[in-house]
Order: structure tokens, then sequence, then C-alpha cells
């Protein structure tokens, strides 16, 4: 059962400061097209707005003392998208990956990794995530993953097969918690955009998570707007079916 953080710091001036964060937060980053269109921009203009909000929250995350954070940035499923914005996706995310590793390293000392499937993106992508990842690795700030080619789905039926080919015949909970890409447990999950739904994310640790819905489109998000799903969190009676 996942633990909770406890920051003791004094807040910033006008900032609130936490009794009670979680260790591991989810973030469905959502709303990047819609917040193009109501523009009349391309919905690639909507990614890189976004892009940047996700640079901020992460490095909050890193200040608040969070332990894990996970971002939602392309699932199994986006690969139907039109080729278009697949492509302007993925220039956007070697733009991000160039200039990454200073970003994130100086950021709260935060750490790199990548989770998902690794078939389907190009050699070049993998190498700059493998040295965003190595040139982190002993940073001791928050573990920012950014789940890429990644589905919830996949990630179960992934640890099952590896256990497998281990030579496992009989598979507990326990073995699957210890065979997944993140820590087992995600206590918090965030999705903005007016979207109620998982998407496919974190299925196996939502098992017990907190959900807090933003009518806030993603690229609108705030350190004030993630602030306040924070509070909502710290104000939540947590059971876990024990009463």
């Amino acid at each position: 059962m996942a633990l909770f953080s406890k920051k003791n710091s004094t807040a910033q001036s006008g900032r609130p400061d936490f009794d009670i964060l979680p260790e591991h937060v989810g973030i469905i980053m959502d709303g990047n097209g819609r917040w193009a269109k109501k523009r009349g921009l391309p919905r690639s203009a909507g990614h890189k707005a976004g892009a940047e909000v996700f640079r901020n929250i992460s490095k909050e995350c890193g200040r608040l003392g969070i332990k894990h954070a996970t971002f939602y940035a392309f699932s199994t499923e986006n690969w139907r998208r039109p080729k278009e914005e697949v492509d302007a996706l993925m220039r956007l995310f070697k733009e991000y990956l160039l200039e990454a590793k200073a970003d994130i390293a100086a950021a709260e000392n935060n750490k790199l990794r990548f989770i998902g499937e690794r078939e389907g993106i190009s050699d070049e992508l993998l190498r700059l995530m493998d040295e965003a990842e190595e040139d982190t690795k002993n940073n001791t700030g928050c573990e920012i993953m950014l789940a890429v080619n990644y589905g919830g789905r996949q990630e179960i039926v992934s640890a099952v097969n590896k256990l497998l080919r281990e030579g496992k015949t009989q598979i507990t909970e326990q073995d699957i918690s210890d065979n997944i890409y993140t820590v087992p447990e995600c206590d918090l999950i965030i999705r903005p955009s007016g979207e109620e739904r998982l998407s496919n994310f974190l299925l196996w640790q939502a098992a017990y998570s907190e959900f807090v819905f933003s009518d806030v489109l993603w690229p609108d998000f705030t350190q004030e707007e993630y602030e306040k799903c924070l509070e909502e969190f710290q104000g939540r009676d947590r059971r876990f079916g024990g009463r």
C-alpha cells in the first residue's frame, strides 16, 4: 500500500503548504487538440503549448517533494491519429529530448524515465530516451515518468508474459506488481479537459487511486490548478476498502 509524502518545508509566500501529498501522481495530459481548435490553430500548436505545461508541472512535482509522477504523453492508440499529427508529436518529442536532460536535472534534481513499448519508436528517439535516462539515473529528486507508446492493458500483458518466460506457473498479484513499469500504487490520478475516464492509463496502479477531474484544458493547466488538485487529494478520506 502506498504511503503519503509529507511536506514539512515552509510554503512560499501566498502558496499553499501540504501536510499530506501523494507519493505517486499520474496525470493524463488531455485537451491539446481542443485548445488549438478553439484558437483556430493547428493541433500541433496545442501539443507544443502542452509540452511547456508538462515542463512546469514536472518541475513543481520536484519542488513539492513528490516521489513519482507519471505523465501520459502518447498512448498505443494514438498511432491511429492522422500521420501529420503523429509526425508533429514525434518532432516535438525529439525537441524536448534534446533539451530535457539539462532541464530535468536542473529542476529539483529530478530523474527522467520512459515507460511503454519501444516498438514503433524511431531509433533516433530511442537513443535520446536512453541517453536522458542514463544522464539522470543518479538524481534523487522526483522520478518523472513519461508514458510513450503506452497502454495499461499492454503493461499488464507484458508483465504476465515476462513471468511466464521466467517459468512462473502460478502468478500472484505481487508478481505483477513487481513487474509493471512503475511503482505498484498510484495515489492520485489527475485528468484535465473535462473528460472523466482512464483511457487505458495505469490500470493496475489505479486500484485505489483517488481521481480529480478538471475542466481546464491541459495547455491552460497552471501551477495553481495543480495545487487545487493536491488540496482536494489532501481532503480525501482514503479507506482502501477497510471500512
